[in-house]
């Protein structure tokens, strides 16, 4: 729980052909070391030293992931094909990565300490790896003087972070995000109780009260929070330095109040529970002051030029993100070894995964992006990811349960399609293959440019900056030729054209059309959809 320090220098040659360790993450079973502040770099043979450098941070909730992903992100063809350099990086995770108990606080005043007090370690992380490339990526052919940051997911919200932290302004000169938005957690939801303040469900002393009983030092979380109440700072440091990394992960798991996923007769799930299951996690980055602002939002920040690092920008979402999170779900399919074998319910997972995925879409990339156009002279981009050319089996209709859902462009953005050919899913590998070379030439003559314009050899449908006016081609929706293939489209999605779809949508019950209302907007918002049930 400390901002990382540079790491020795070596006398040796070190051998680098191997992926470092993944940080200590709990999916399946706790894995990791604590040892794996690496990074990875592909670099075009002939290292002229004067490529883009292409930043990749890895997503997975901020919690879970890997720089190796089973060669998912492996940058060997992006890097040939189209002559950048690029990095990928490893980042501390969940509550080693993002942490904030008061007892861990020295409160110094210079840069380290304020740093160690932020609890943004993992945000950190990030960027002591593009200090490191700024000082370094010359000698792996790159140009430490056009660096483009890109993340999926958590890595989206990570590079987001970077937009708007004062200590990376210089680091990067581009940003990609790719499924992302972001929520900066306060520092009051971050540290207390969940009954005081605002506390969050895993909060630094919510876990450390799990840590106390899992210890055997405390009965319930009752009387942890009395135990906890009666330390000292020094005693509560002590006794968190002591816990392994596996039981500060394993500690999130306790108390656990989530459906049972064997209720086979159980409600509609709520599609923002892909927002709402970091409830069963602790919350990362956070607002702290210093490394990430305090007492603001994303939307607000980026409406001040002054307020964030203003670069050009790509901003995308699939189209049905929220269906890799709902898949899984009792409610929606039968699964056989915990393999989905049959849909059921399928009106049911149109509803959920319908607005699950808008909500999205508005969250991380329209209404980022007409406020950025607004604030900035730099080019905003926008896309949607549409592909679904899945293969079906006799009983599952992949192209509907899994349709172009969360972190199925990954593959096309590295080129590495072979994770999909593997498993039998591509009803077309050619036109996949084709599909990906386009959308690598894109994201690559952005690095290059600032624009992906018409792609690296200019021969591809150009794709315009992002306008705020309703009737002019915005966004490029990303398909293949056995659809209708790229295009720009003029479709814009907000939170107010959502709630104008959910207000006249006949498929919901009132109670159940205003709860959601109150899931996905705020109170003025809202009420106009509730007030419309009536």
């Amino acid at each position: 729980w400390k901002a990382p320090r540079p790491p020795k220098a070596w006398m040796e040659p070190l051998s680098t052909l191997q992926y470092g360790s993944e940080c200590p993450q709990n999916l399946m079973g706790f894995s990791g070391q604590e040892d794996c502040l690496y990074l990875n770099v592909w670099s075009p043979s002939d290292q002229r030293g004067d490529r883009p450098v292409m930043f990749f941070i890895h997503g997975g909730g901020n919690h879970i992931g890997s720089a190796d992903a089973g060669g998912l992100y492996d940058g060997q063809r992006f890097a040939s094909k189209h002559g950048v350099v690029v990095v990928s990086i490893h980042y501390r995770l969940g509550p080693l990565g993002w942490f904030s108990h008061p007892s861990l606080s020295t409160g110094g005043e210079d840069e380290w300490s304020k740093k160690d007090d932020s609890g943004n370690y993992g945000t950190l992380d990030i960027l002591a790896a593009l200090e490191w490339v700024q000082a370094n990526i010359e000698n792996f052919g790159g140009d430490s003087g056009n660096v483009t940051i890109f993340g999926e997911s958590a890595g989206g919200f990570d590079v987001l972070s970077m937009m708007v932290s004062p200590l990376a302004k210089g680091l990067y000169h581009k940003a990609i995000v790719q499924s992302g938005g972001i929520r900066l957690i306060p520092m009051n939801v971050a540290q207390n109780y969940r009954d005081e303040g605002e506390g969050h469900r895993m909060s630094a002393r919510e876990l450390t009260n799990n840590m106390l009983v899992k210890t055997g030092q405390a009965i319930d979380r009752e009387d942890a929070k009395a135990v906890q109440q009666r330390m000292s700072d020094e005693q509560i440091r002590k006794f968190l330095k002591k816990q392994s990394a596996e039981s500060i992960f394993l500690a999130q798991g306790l108390g656990d109040e989530s459906r049972d996923d064997s209720n086979e007769e159980s409600v509609v799930p709520d599609p923002f529970l892909l927002w709402g299951a970091t409830d069963l996690m602790s919350p990362t980055i956070l607002g702290d002051g210093y490394v990430l602002p305090e007492n603001a939002q994303i939307r607000e920040l980026l409406s001040d030029p002054e307020r964030y690092n203003v670069t050009p920008v790509v901003l995308g979402s699939n189209r049905d993100e929220a269906k890799l999170f709902m898949m899984m779900d009792p409610h929606f399919t039968h699964r056989v070894l915990g393999v989905p074998v049959l849909t059921k319910n399928e009106d049911d997972y149109a509803v959920a995964t319908d607005y699950g995925s808008l909500f999205w879409k508005a969250d991380a990339v329209d209404e980022l992006a007409m406020v950025l156009t607004q604030s900035q002279d730099e080019g905003v981009y926008a896309y949607r990811f549409d592909w679904d050319d899945l293969r079906s089996f006799i009983t599952l209709d992949l192209p509907n349960l899994i349709g172009a859902a969360h972190a199925l462009e990954l593959p096309f953005v590295f080129g590495n399609l072979g994770l999909l050919d593997t498993a039998l899913v591509l009803s077309d590998y050619e036109s996949a293959r084709e599909l990906s070379d386009r959308m690598m030439s894109y994201w690559a003559e952005f690095a290059y440019s600032g624009s992906p314009g018409r792609g690296r050899q200019g021969d591809l449908v150009d794709w315009t900056a992002w306008t705020n006016d309703s009737s002019s081609p915005k966004l490029m929706l990303l398909d293949s030729s056995l659809s209708l293939g790229a295009r720009m489209v003029s479709a814009m999605t907000t939170y107010e054209s959502i709630a104008e779809q959910l207000a006249a949508d006949d498929r919901f019950e009132d109670e159940a059309r205003c709860r959601l209302a109150r899931r996905m907007f705020d109170i003025d918002l809202s009420d106009r959809v509730c007030r419309a049930d009536k």
